[in-house]
């Protein structure tokens, strides 16, 4: 169920082969759940964040830009966070905001990340590429940093880390975007490994290809075969929003420590995709 596959996301026709036949997963025990959610402006974080919105769930959101996410606060009804998950200190005063409001913190979604610089190796600007780390990789551990001493005292929590397939196959001009996914991949193991007996589970996503901005801006790049896909491969953010959902309730805790793959037809099944 779990083997990898490549690093291209979806084979073609796959989004046609699944869109005709979607039922919605249970979220009903989402309901209430305080749900802090990195990258939350746009793609994958804004489309997670109206669906937990939608199940009932009290949102923390948190990006860095400031007017994108108070609009979506406020659509929601969810916590406007403007935050950099780079910066350790001001993804602790996110979480604790969100804890002072709610009196516990249920889930983290660890969704913010950079796909820039597109470069080779021989090129890549210094300070760009450490920027890639600082947001793709350190931002994963200050957000599992700032949640994991609520989530151990309350006895139970659910940390997400949106991976990717880069994480485990190398791919040209994303030296950047690889190494620090594959240091995420290894961050969430290394969390189950300290948190699952304190009732935390720990969890990754890959996604596949998704249509987000991210996206335009690899096939804008013209650099290795995923900037070639045509658009019509990749899913909408909605679906890996749903599998997010999921895998926060009771019917994925068989997943705790795993890192899941939308591609796979079993998990797309168990979330209602096909």
């Amino acid at each position: 169920m779990l083997a990898r596959g490549g690093a291209l996301g979806y084979h073609a026709g796959d989004a046609h082969a699944i869109g005709g036949a979607m039922t919605q997963p249970d979220l009903r025990e989402l309901k209430g759940k305080a749900v802090l959610i990195t990258g939350a402006s746009r793609g994958i974080g804004a489309a997670a964040a109206r669906l937990f919105a939608g199940a009932g769930a009290q949102l923390g959101l948190i990006a860095r830009n400031r007017d994108a996410i108070s609009g979506l606060a406020a659509e929601t009804g969810g916590l406007a966070l403007p935050a950099d998950v780079a910066d350790a200190a001001a993804m602790a005063d996110a979480a604790e905001t969100l804890r002072a409001r709610h009196g516990r913190i249920d889930v983290l979604i660890n969704n913010a990340g950079v796909i820039e610089p597109i470069a080779m190796l021989r090129a890549a600007d210094p300070a760009d590429w450490g920027r890639a780390i600082d947001i793709n990789l350190k931002g994963v551990f200050h957000g599992m940093r700032a949640v994991l001493p609520q989530m151990r005292a309350q006895g139970a929590g659910v940390i997400i880390t949106v991976s990717s397939g880069a994480a485990h196959n190398p791919l040209e001009g994303w030296s950047a975007y690889c190494a620090s996914k594959a240091g995420a991949a290894m961050l969430t193991r290394v969390a189950d490994q300290e948190a699952r007996a304190a009732g935390v589970r720990v969890m990754g996503l890959s996604p596949g290809t998704v249509a987000t901005d991210m996206q335009r801006a690899i096939r804008d790049s013209r650099v290795n075969p995923v900037s070639q896909l045509d658009w019509s491969e990749h899913i909408p953010a909605d679906w890996p929003a749903r599998a997010l959902g999921w895998m926060c309730t009771a019917d994925a805790a068989e997943f705790a420590g795993a890192e899941l793959e939308l591609r796979d037809p079993e998990i797309r099944r168990r979330i209602g995709l096909s």
